[in-house]
């Protein structure tokens, strides 16, 4: 731009186009990086009747997914402790952190450690391939799986907690079981249950 004002004998337009670009920028900046709080950002965007398109498939709350996948991680895993926690000390040294997906895991695995928490197991995508960490099964806490699909593998299937945080995603919101008794060991369950959408 700057050699095409010159050319053009325009170069008194130079400091009005980089104004241009500095207001364009202000202006998109709360749409891209978190520089407003969740309510802030909310009406802004409703303001402006803009929002970022759609990175993924899953059914979006009141933020964009890279917005709302900052929310809930933590209170997660403060409530899978809390189950953790509450289990016999001769049990969880024994007892798995299933995470449905990888995010899930990863949370436990960045927070929980403050919480007294193992590293959690996922088969999904990339997690699949840590394994189940030689658990057997006897005792799992399963955060992110349905209910349904939990008594293919499992005959004892508790609720014991329930997460979601207003700003995550909906598919955020769920409750976590306690399972035990399974139906085959978890090292024969794995190669069954992997995620890779």
């Amino acid at each position: 731009m700057e050699a095409w004002f010159s050319r053009r004998g325009l170069q008194w337009l130079k400091p009005a186009y980089v104004s241009l670009l500095l207001i364009s920028a202000a202006i998109g900046a709360p749409l891209a990086i978190p520089v407003l709080s969740p309510e802030a950002y909310i009406r802004y965007s409703q303001r402006l009747h803009f929002a970022p398109p759609p990175i993924e498939t899953d059914k979006l709350g009141p933020l964009p997914q890279f917005f709302a996948d900052m929310f809930g991680w933590e209170e997660m895993t403060v409530e899978a402790a809390r189950v953790y926690n509450s289990l016999p000390p001769d049990v969880r040294p024994q007892t798995a952190i299933l995470a449905g997906t990888y995010g899930q895991a990863a949370a436990v695995d960045l927070f929980g450690r403050k919480y007294g928490l193992p590293n959690a197991i996922s088969p999904h995508q990339s997690y699949f391939f840590w394994g189940t960490r030689d658990y057997s099964g006897e005792s799992v806490i399963v955060m992110g799986v349905e209910r349904e699909q939990l008594a293919r593998y499992f005959n004892s299937i508790e609720p014991v907690g329930e997460v979601g945080h207003r700003y995550a995603m909906p598919n955020e919101y769920f409750t976590i079981y306690y399972c035990r008794r399974p139906k085959i060991s978890l090292q024969q369950l794995w190669p069954r249950i992997k995620n890779w959408s």
